[in-house]
């Protein structure tokens, strides 16, 4: 499993939101700030099954890409999306211990 965390121009992040949800992708949306992308950023984990990684990139290329395509390029965009793909093989999950 990979976890990837992907920097979002808000630009393009409802339509992100919307279309990543329609094609079944699991994600958090995280608010975000500071100075690592500059403002105007949301932050995205998906978690994906390793042959997923490739598919997930090019929908979100896509869905930028459509996106422009309605409503025109954001020109003071330097970029759409950064993403970075972490190995999750090792995730752990806590649930709450029974009462008996």
């Amino acid at each position: 499993m990979k976890l990837m965390v992907c920097v979002v121009n808000n630009f393009y992040t409802a339509e992100i939101e919307k279309e990543m949800n329609k094609k079944g992708y699991r994600m958090t949306e995280l608010s975000s700030s500071g100075g690592f992308l500059k403002r105007g950023s949301t932050t995205f984990l998906f978690g994906v099954q390793d042959d997923e990684v490739e598919h997930l990139k090019t929908d979100l290329k896509d869905t930028c890409t459509a996106f422009e395509e309605k409503r025109g390029k954001k020109a003071d965009a330097p970029r759409r999306f950064t993403s970075f793909i972490l190995s999750a093989e090792d995730a752990a999950f806590f649930t709450q211990a029974s009462s008996t």
